[in-house]
């Protein structure tokens, strides 16, 4: 009788609504932090609560820093490093003292139709920006068995012809080497050693979504080659403004589409869909030797879905 009301019991707490789930009990203990895209607002929609929970929760799980992958600003970039945009959309909305840490950018289109360049030289004015270049890698040692994870931040405008051909909009997008970029990819994933390797990028692969099926296509056939061949566990981006979490039988990669801190828009499934929704968030990224889990949240803290992967 006790075993079958045990069963009962993991049955039932197997089904239970991912929200449930206790996320500072599953990351104690653990390599932990967080990521964000898609800021910039100037504090409007979602982005104030957004960046207050970020703050809440990177107090509750002793996050490490903080992956930004690309639109910390709508909708012209910045003009240069005193652009007030930096305190509105950026210093004065991720102001909790568990944010006061490391931030690794990347550049997504927005910051393309401004200045680029200010972007990277913020790193002078803020300490706490800590972007190493256009694109550029970081290996963290997650526990003290040896286990490491390496995260490869790449910058994904130029690597589509939408942006490249455009050089009235994005001007600086046309003057980066494509092909230097997919070299430097390929030269770090084939040398690396990492027990887990994630991808970070504004731009998907796949997705679904009403943006034009060319953003798609260019990154499918520059950049997807590298992710199989090299059989990276998580390639992450923003950019669609919702979350999606995407597992292809073709490939051995986890897609996830991590949604807008501030403006989220609706969606649907597409192939290969495991998760998907319309809502604003962010996610918490957690390591140990054994697992990689990605836990997907909304505005009010919520896990809405967990992508996993293990050893």
């Amino acid at each position: 009788m006790k075993k079958a009301l045990l069963a009962l019991f993991l049955i039932i707490a197997s089904l239970a609504p991912a929200q449930e789930r206790d996320l500072v009990q599953e990351v104690d203990d653990r390599f932990n932090f967080l990521i964000a895209n898609d800021l910039g607002r100037n504090g409007y929609y979602d982005q104030k609560p957004v960046a207050a929970k970020m703050g809440e929760v990177g107090e509750k799980v002793d996050v490490e820093f903080v992956a930004l992958l690309g639109d910390a600003h709508h909708f012209n970039g910045v003009a240069s490093v005193q652009d007030p945009l930096w305190m509105t959309n950026y210093e004065l909305i991720y102001n909790h003292p568990e944010l006061m840490c490391e931030w690794y950018p990347v550049i997504g289109n927005h910051e393309y139709r401004g200045n680029t360049q200010a972007v990277l030289d913020y790193r002078k004015v803020s300490r706490r920006w800590a972007m190493e270049g256009r694109y550029y890698t970081k290996v963290f040692a997650v526990d003290d068995s040896g286990a490491t994870l390496r995260l490869v931040f790449i910058d994904t405008p130029p690597l589509i012809d939408k942006y490249l051909n455009n050089h009235e909009e994005y001007p600086d997008a046309g003057k980066q080497d494509l092909q230097r970029q997919l070299t430097w990819i390929d030269s770090v994933l084939t040398v690396n050693t990492a027990t887990w390797t994630m991808v970070m990028g504004h731009h998907p692969v796949y997705a679904q979504t009403t943006k034009t099926e060319d953003e798609r296509r260019d990154m499918q056939q520059r950049l997807d080659p590298l992710l199989r061949k090299h059989k990276v566990d998580i390639y992450i981006c923003g950019h669609i403004h919702s979350h999606q979490h995407i597992r292809r039988a073709d490939s051995p990669v986890d897609y996830i589409v991590n949604s807008s801190a501030s403006e989220f828009r609706k969606v649907s499934p597409i192939e290969g869909t495991r998760f998907c929704a319309a809502a604003s968030g962010f996610s918490v990224c957690s390591v140990s030797a054994a697992d990689l889990r990605v836990y997907i949240m909304d505005k009010e803290g919520k896990v809405l879905h967990v992508v996993e992967r293990k050893k």
